[in-house]
């Protein structure tokens, strides 16, 4: 027993007095919750005690900390291991995580990805370009009418048609209704096109139908599910993505979850989050916004999302980036430059606006996307 640790990298803010006051903090909350003056001096002290293994300034009142944690501290739960990244400190401000450094034994214990990036691209029959992803909208729509918008779609070759996030169980779109409809009118259009293009229901709802609705629309035809695990919990996308009476890609929404990233000097990174959590969650594909949108996320965070995306973990797949959020098809272009071909392009009002024929505007997309790759 604890032969091995595993290291969270923090940013705190203060001078150098207050910063590494605040990793010695970091150390006794997220493990003993104690004084340190009571911590007995035997394993406890020697093991389960936070340890800094580093600490060093970056910039004015800014200090980079490397803190350890034995990895039998976390069991086998993901639960606990959040509970240890970021539990009590993430009430306390001026603490902001960076990065995970996780053990072998620790990553042994996740699935990960079920799909990544190379198993969504067999399920879409797309080997090399970005793929291409349209939501549902607007919020109003009957179930009628959003199932005729995702014929249009699947037709004009998108990829990934996916419920909006505010479309949810509405009396004028019902959730099984909604999804039997918009299923079928894809694997129809599927039938005329060739494509494999796949619809994916939003299924964040109350805890006591989340599974019924996950299992209601396996049976009729959804081809992957959408999660906000901000508002369900992290650990039940896991549980959903790890299931494989499921066995359906998980596509992450970013609802709620932009307290975490958008103070800069608390919470989490968009590396840490959106990169390396989702993937350690089972997302296959992580939603975002993309700079230069109506959101604030800049060029060099939404790079470091796609780092975390990517970045070695055990035997963790990669998983697609999939920016959205304000995306214009004439942008597309540069946007392949910075992103590459592994993305996922959630574009929306772009799209239904280029023009009136929507089956001719998601050609166009195809249009732009194909002579840039």
């Amino acid at each position: 027993m604890f032969k091995e640790r595993f290291s969270v990298v923090y940013t705190l803010t203060g001078n150098k007095k207050e910063a590494y006051e605040k990793a010695r903090d970091i150390c006794l909350e997220q493990t003993v919750e104690i004084p340190d003056s009571l911590v007995p001096d035997n394993f406890i002290r020697e093991h389960i005690l936070g340890k800094i293994e580093s600490f060093n300034k970056i910039a004015n009142n800014r200090y980079k900390t490397v803190i350890s944690y034995a990895a039998e501290n976390i069991g086998n739960e993901f639960t606990q291991l959040l509970n240890t990244l970021f539990g009590n400190i993430s009430i306390k401000p001026g603490i902001r995580i960076e990065e995970l450094r996780l053990s072998p034994k620790i990553l042994r214990n996740f699935k990960g990805p079920r799909f990544g990036r190379q198993g969504l691209r067999k399920l879409l029959s797309v080997k090399k370009r970005p793929l291409l992803c349209t939501p549902l909208k607007p919020l109003g729509l009957s179930s009628k009418e959003l199932s005729e918008l995702a014929y249009q779609l699947a037709l004009g070759g998108i990829d990934i048609i996916k419920d909006d996030h505010g479309i949810a169980d509405q009396s004028f779109s019902p959730f099984e209704e909604r999804v039997r409809l918009c299923a079928k009118a894809v694997q129809k259009a599927n039938k005329k096109t060739g494509y494999s293009c796949i619809y994916v229901p939003n299924i964040t709802s109350n805890s006591d139908q989340l599974l019924k609705k996950v299992n209601f629309a396996k049976r009729h035809g959804a081809g992957g599910l959408m999660i906000a695990p901000g508002i369900v919990g992290l650990d039940t996308m896991r549980q959903i993505a790890e299931d494989d009476s499921i066995d359906l890609p998980i596509f992450s929404h970013p609802a709620l979850q932009g307290t975490y990233v958008i103070n800069k000097e608390s919470g989490i990174s968009h590396y840490a989050l959106f990169g390396q959590i989702a993937r350690l969650a089972g997302a296959d594909a992580v939603i975002y916004p993309n700079f230069g949108g109506r959101f604030s996320f800049t060029r060099e965070e939404c790079k470091d999302i796609i780092d975390g995306t990517e970045v070695k973990m055990g035997g963790l797949k990669p998983i697609f980036p999939c920016p959205g959020g304000g995306i214009s098809l004439k942008n597309v272009p540069d946007l392949i430059r910075f992103y590459g071909n592994d993305i996922i392009f959630l574009i929306g009002g772009s799209l239904f606006s280029h023009d009136k024929d929507l089956v001719e505007a998601c050609r166009h997309f195809h249009k732009i996307v194909g002579i840039n790759c």
